[in-house]
């Protein structure tokens, strides 16, 4: 590492997936920014963790599903360490319900915080990192991506959404430095499962995985590590399938 450190954002980072990858990068030397929507108490565990490994860590609390908290964790983040090198698009609902008894609001919901927080977190994140002609962005895809869900087409579009950011922004921004990559997980073991819902699907695609188990979030993080490392910075626009051999 330069003298300076570098920093990285993550989102939903109270927990599983997000706290796996702000451990990860806090082993590698990066100051950690941790969001949360609602548990700071959880966060505030992972911040302790995560310096632990010598780096600074901040807890950046929001609803990122409004683009002005998208804007002021990132703004707050930049103040205090200069810029956000890496940002780690992690945070996501995924409920479930039948199509014809959804409403408007539950697909804005679902919408604002799987997609359009991603777009608000790079779009005030990139100019430090084109300043500095480097920065690592890692959006969080997934199975809906790729095949849709019946009971979850916000979700699904969000997800294509992702994917879709992922290579746009891979194209544009990949001459000033900057890789954008999606990582797709399986199924993952959770602390713990939302609701029964969520517990069954999670069941339902780990069935279909030939190693016979569900990933660990560890395994997860570690490929964000590849990806933010010198050794990952020629992957750009690529979506990674971290699933066990499971459907791709």
């Amino acid at each position: 590492m330069t003298a300076v450190r570098r920093t990285a954002l993550v989102t939903g980072a109270g927990r599983n997936i997000g706290r796996a990858c702000v451990l990860e990068l806090a082993s590698a030397g990066f100051n950690v920014v941790i969001n949360g929507s609602k548990d700071r108490a959880a966060c505030e565990s992972v911040a302790k963790e995560a310096a632990a490994s010598g780096v600074d860590a901040m807890v950046a609390m929001a609803d990122i599903g409004d683009p002005k908290e998208c804007r002021r964790i990132a703004g707050e983040a930049i103040a205090r360490f200069g810029s956000v090198d890496v940002l780690v698009n992690n945070a996501a609902l995924r409920p479930a319900k039948p199509f014809l008894e959804m409403q408007e609001a539950d697909w804005r919901r679902v919408l604002s915080v799987d997609l359009d927080a991603a777009v608000w977190l790079a779009q005030a994140c990139l100019p430090g990192m084109i300043a500095k002609k480097w920065g690592r962005i890692v959006n969080f895809t997934g199975m809906n991506a790729i095949h849709g869900y019946a009971g979850r087409a916000p979700v699904s579009v969000a997800k294509h959404g992702a994917w879709g950011l992922t290579k746009a922004l891979a194209k544009e921004f990949g001459p000033k430095g900057i890789t954008t990559n999606a990582i797709s997980p399986g199924p993952i073991a959770a602390d713990v499962e939302n609701d029964a819902a969520s517990m069954h699907h999670r069941q339902e695609t780990m069935a279909k995985v030939p190693l016979g188990r569900m990933g660990m979030p560890a395994e997860i993080a570690s490929v964000v590590g590849l990806l933010v490392a010198d050794g990952g910075a020629y992957i750009n626009g690529q979506m990674i399938q971290v699933n066990g051999g499971g459907e791709t």
